[in-house]
């Protein structure tokens, strides 16, 4: 029954969400990564970064270590069952240091509420690792990308069709391609580690 009801919902969402084809001006300069590190290596340095859905932090650690930014705004409800108050308890202890020194900034919210806090043109990068549907990923990627530099990056996690192993099928990948073909954007980067789910990174064409 469990297994009858997952495929149903996800035959009708395959069904609903738009479907778009990129063209070759859109992946002429995508280059292949082997995993998120390596991707991370290659993001802008000492810059004002936001990560959109930050867990307990371990993406954070990471975004700290590779790219030293100038400030780190971390974007998360925490207000769900499996994404509890108590996770954002334990971020705010382990980056008690750079909260304190303004150098990791929390903000509370929906990404989607929380994006009217920032000026346009404020991030050199934004990570998103949020719900991984259709609706909600389109709408994240257009708010934040007024809010990106010039020469700036959108990226994300879960480039993936779904996660079969509880039958949740995802739109990451629809969502990227109608933002790049409706407002000229490419990928850039995309990771093949295939212990974890992909990454990618879009930038606007110029």
């Amino acid at each position: 029954m469990f297994k009858k009801k997952h495929i149903k919902e996800t035959e009708y969402f395959e069904i609903i969400i738009p479907k778009y084809n990129l063209e070759a001006k859109h992946l002429k300069n995508l280059k292949g990564i082997v995993n998120r590190k390596e991707l991370l290596k290659l993001l802008p340095k000492n810059g004002i970064v936001a990560e959109i859905g930050v867990d307990e932090g371990h993406f954070t650690k990471e975004i700290l270590e590779f790219n030293s930014p100038n400030k780190l705004h971390l974007i998360d409800v925490w207000n769900t069952d499996r994404y509890h108050q108590g996770k954002r308890e334990q971020v705010e202890i382990t980056f008690k240091n750079e909260i304190e020194k303004e150098k990791v900034v929390l903000n509370l919210g929906f990404s989607t509420e929380v994006v009217q806090d920032f000026p346009d043109g404020y991030f050199d990068w934004v990570y998103i690792d949020t719900t991984h549907c259709y609706k909600n990923t389109l709408q994240e990627l257009e708010m934040y990308s007024v809010k990106i530099k010039p020469g700036g990056f959108l990226a994300g996690h879960d480039f993936i069709i779904g996660n079969w192993k509880g039958l949740v099928k995802y739109g990451v990948i629809e969502a990227v391609y109608e933002f790049c073909i409706k407002n000229n954007w490419e990928l850039i980067y995309l990771t093949f580690d295939y212990r974890e789910h992909p990454s990618f990174a879009i930038r606007k064409i110029i």
